[in-house]
């Protein structure tokens, strides 16, 4: 037999193949709407980005949901979906305003897990926290949630810290928003 010869790999030779679990993604958006995450316009940020969120879900045909929390509960305004569409007009009725329910936010989001991990055992459960962290609220880590991930929206030259604490607790991820878009 004949030596064969190899050659270089080339960028013809590479393939892009997205690497998608068997049974889907479901990413669960919580977003702070209290009335911390009106000054400096980081509810406006956060709307911002979460447009950016779902359109990536809906490019790989994820599953998304959307819950918010703010004054004196949480409650689900989205999916859980395939997103189809996403603009600012869909989240221009999202407001802003009063006390800061995280422990609602993640019991509605817990819930929303939950029934997901009956409905499809296979799939894998994101959840994307979205807060300034501005609570005093406790609330456990959603039993569910194969990863989680802070994107903490504090800023300032007082900052309190509690995304970060609470992320290490969790075991979760902890970005700003700076570091998710770049």
């Amino acid at each position: 037999m004949g030596k064969q010869r190899r050659r270089a790999l080339s960028a013809e030779d590479l393939r892009f193949m997205r690497d998608v679990p068997r049974g889907g993604v479901l990413h669960c958006f919580v977003l702070d709407c209290s009335g911390s995450m009106l000054a400096g316009e980081r509810l406006a940020l956060a709307k911002g980005l979460l447009i950016a969120l779902f359109d990536r879900a809906s490019a790989m045909r994820a599953e998304a949901a959307l819950v918010c929390f703010g004054g004196a509960g949480a409650d689900l305004r989205f999916g859980p979906a395939v997103p189809r569409w996403w603009n600012e007009r869909w989240l221009e009725p999202v407001g802003g305003g009063g006390g800061t329910p995280f422990a609602a936010g993640v019991q509605c989001a817990t819930q929303l897990l939950e029934r997901s991990a009956r409905r499809k055992p296979a799939q894998q459960r994101w959840v994307w926290i979205l807060t300034d962290g501005r609570t005093t609220d406790e609330a456990a880590r959603p039993p569910h949630a194969d990863e989680i991930v802070f994107v903490d929206f504090e800023h300032g030259t007082i900052r309190l810290g509690r995304c970060e604490r609470l992320a290490t607790a969790w075991g979760a991820r902890h970005l700003t928003p700076e570091e998710l878009i770049g």
